[in-house]
């Protein structure tokens, strides 16, 4: 017997700002230093929202702003604050 799956989508669970920040947070807690895994919550968030009025809101491309925070995406950090700003986040630091 076959059984169907379907890809986990993170974007489909991110209803409200709170989800979107605590999912953010928890993904920084989680990053290895890489900056990997925010750059795929942010890419989550943002298809969540919407990417064409993130692309709007932050002035790039839509295309480009897939390629920025794709899995083989580099951003610059100017695109991060970017699309945080887009998203209505803020980036705040805090001792370790």
């Amino acid at each position: 017997m076959h059984t169907p799956v379907t890809r986990f989508d993170a974007a489909e669970y991110l209803k409200s700002p709170e989800d979107m920040v605590a999912y953010l947070d928890a993904c920084f807690e989680e990053d290895t230093g890489d900056g990997k895994l925010i750059r795929a919550a942010l890419n989550d968030i943002a298809r969540a929202r919407g990417m064409t009025q993130i692309a709007r809101d932050t002035g790039l491309g839509r295309e480009s702003l897939y390629k920025a925070l794709g899995s083989q995406g580099n951003p610059e950090f100017a695109t991060i604050i970017k699309v945080m700003k887009a998203l209505g986040l803020k980036l705040h630091v805090s001792p370790a």
